[in-house]
């Protein structure tokens, strides 16, 4: 059976590849036809003596180097939730990505450099009360790179518009 790509879900911080987000994603993608992989990070968030947010160097690595196998399947897609979101978008100067799509992605992340993408199509779901992100500071980044944005009433985490972040990811797909 053919595919019309890969797509890479990368989990939150001290969060999991089974989390409620990616695994609604990772529904979509098959329903799409779409292979996918949910990478595990816990080991990494856990290594509180490199940061606050654990490893992040490995885990932009790790990333990486998922994708660069995955490149084989075809077109690869990006995509991820929060501390997920910034690694996703940084791998996406590093190699070619046929999308991205980002959710609550920390624009400035202290103490790592402010997020950078590629540019290819980006969507992007953000809560208008994000508690750590403030949506106007991702309503900015968003708006010099024409990423299609949703803001939708609720908090960082996204727990109520799990739905809306699905339908938003299989959007992207289907644009591709």
């Amino acid at each position: 059976m053919s595919t019309r790509g890969h797509c890479i879900l990368s989990h939150g911080f001290e969060s999991g590849p089974d989390a409620t987000k990616v695994t609604a994603l990772a529904e979509v993608a098959e329903r799409l036809g779409w292979t996918h992989e949910r990478p595990d990070y816990t080991d990494l968030d856990a290594r509180h003596e490199v940061s606050e947010l654990g490893d992040v160097p490995v885990r932009l690595r790790r990333l990486l180097a998922l994708a660069r196998a995955a490149s084989s399947r075809g077109p690869v897609v990006l995509a991820g939730s929060s501390l997920g979101a910034w690694i996703s978008a940084r791998a996406s100067l590093e190699l070619p990505v046929a999308a991205l799509f980002l959710m609550a992605p920390p624009v400035g992340m202290e103490p790592a450099r402010a997020l950078d993408a590629a540019a290819v199509p980006t969507s992007i779901v953000h809560g208008w009360d994000d508690e750590l992100i403030p949506a106007s500071q991702v309503v900015d980044w968003a708006r010099t790179r024409r990423a299609r944005l949703l803001l939708v009433d609720d908090s960082h985490r996204l727990a109520g518009h799990v739905e809306a972040s699905a339908n938003a990811f299989a959007s992207l797909l289907a644009g591709l």
